[in-house]
């Protein structure tokens, strides 16, 4: 979260003046899911309680599950692998590539007979090549999600992501551009995806709550309640009237600071600079000891993101250990529909990830701007001077 203040205050306060904190019976989740629509061009949105909830039930929604695979990145957060697994189906591991987004090519390599979907994670607001990807995915009739969780407001080619794809999931958790504390949303422009995960989301409203049944013609299945609150959409809604200019000064920063120190500094290629939706900027050496000296020289403040614990999977020991479930009988791994899938996990699977997860360093900043928690020019000019010394050090 980079920005919050008054604004959100005074949304609060009129949820609690209204008194209506349930979603059918006030106004601000629905409000937030038509100005969603309206902000990033999509016909659907839903309001969830998290990233991954949004991801669960777009798949739902897109009819994957047991029998099926679906192909991950190696770097993403794990909650992208264990909303496979929710729905029954085994997550394929593949290569990201040099700009730390979902390797295409590695992508294709990976697509067998049983493979239903793609999940390409725009990480740390870095677009993925999304034209390749979707000719490839179309290639071979499979289905794409984007998990857009890190990525609110980033473009790809002047398209909103989240949108190229079957269907698109956010995250709205204190560490995201946009933020309530926790939150997520699910986007989508096809009609039979939205009706099934509008049940999946939350049935016992959809059917017993307000007018929403008036939108599903799918027949009533059980699901689960990833219902939003009103106090977190109000939040929201202030959120996204400030989502364009905080994306635009967080990127005048990382800007200035790129320009300021690229002639002693390497910084990873991006598949659309002008599209990134980050305060990160990512420096690519050639070692993991430079990396690792960089990141630790004095006011850099930097980090490995082979470090990042969950994000890289070699540490998600649930899906490589295959406990995909706590009962046996739900673990998909262990299910009758999934055997001869592709779920033969080693740590050093993915190697050309590891190479570039240990030769980067992430070093964050804050948006160009006025605010309380804003930087101004004198601290951006404060850290190119640790940068630049800190260059300097590693090169001796």
């Amino acid at each position: 979260m980079f920005r919050i203040g008054k604004e959100e205050l005074d949304a609060l306060a009129r949820v609690i003046k209204e008194r209506k904190f349930f979603k059918t019976e006030g106004t601000e989740c629905f409000s937030f899911e038509k100005e969603f629509c309206q902000k990033v061009d999509c016909k659907h949105s839903i309001l969830m309680t998290s990233g991954e909830a949004a991801l669960i039930s777009a798949l739902t929604g897109m009819g994957i599950g047991p029998g099926d695979e679906v192909i991950v990145p190696a770097y993403t957060y794990i909650a992208t692998a264990m909303a496979v697994t929710a729905v029954g189906a085994i997550p394929v591991i593949c290569e990201v590539d040099e700009t730390l987004t979902i390797d295409v090519a590695d992508m294709e390599k990976k697509i067998g007979p049983y493979t239903r979907a793609v999940i390409p994670v725009h990480m740390q607001g870095f677009p993925c090549n999304m034209g390749p990807l979707m000719e490839v995915a179309k290639a071979h009739g499979i289905q794409v999600l984007e998990d857009a969780c890190q990525a609110n407001g980033a473009t790809w080619q002047g398209k909103r992501v989240g949108t190229f794809g079957d269907a698109g999931a956010f995250s709205f958790n204190f560490y995201k551009i946009l933020s309530a504390g926790e939150g997520g949303c699910l986007i989508t422009d096809n009609d039979d995806i939205y009706q099934k995960a509008l049940i999946y989301h939350d049935a016992s409203a959809v059917a017993f709550f307000g007018n929403q049944l008036d939108q599903v013609q799918q027949p009533l299945f059980c699901g689960t309640e990833y219902r939003a609150n009103e106090f977190s959409a109000a939040i929201l809604r202030e959120q996204l009237k400030r989502l364009d200019p905080l994306v635009e000064d967080l990127r005048k920063g990382v800007e200035y600071v790129e320009d300021a120190t690229k002639d002693v500094l390497t910084f990873i290629p991006c598949h659309d600079k002008d599209g990134r939706a980050t305060n990160i900027l990512a420096i690519r050496f050639d070692t993991q000891q430079q990396a690792e000296a960089f990141a630790a020289c004095d006011g850099v403040l930097g980090t490995v993101p082979i470090h990042t614990g969950k994000h890289v999977y070699t540490n998600w020991q649930p899906i490589l250990e295959h406990r995909g479930a706590l009962h046996p009988a739900m673990n998909p791994f262990e299910m009758e529909q999934n055997r001869g899938r592709n779920m033969n996990y080693t740590k050093d699977m993915c190697p050309n990830t590891l190479q570039y997860l240990s030769t980067t360093v992430f070093v964050g900043l804050l948006p160009w701007g006025t605010g309380e928690y804003d930087w101004k020019q004198t601290d951006f000019d404060w850290k190119i001077e640790r940068l630049r010394n800190a260059a300097k050090l590693v090169s001796r």
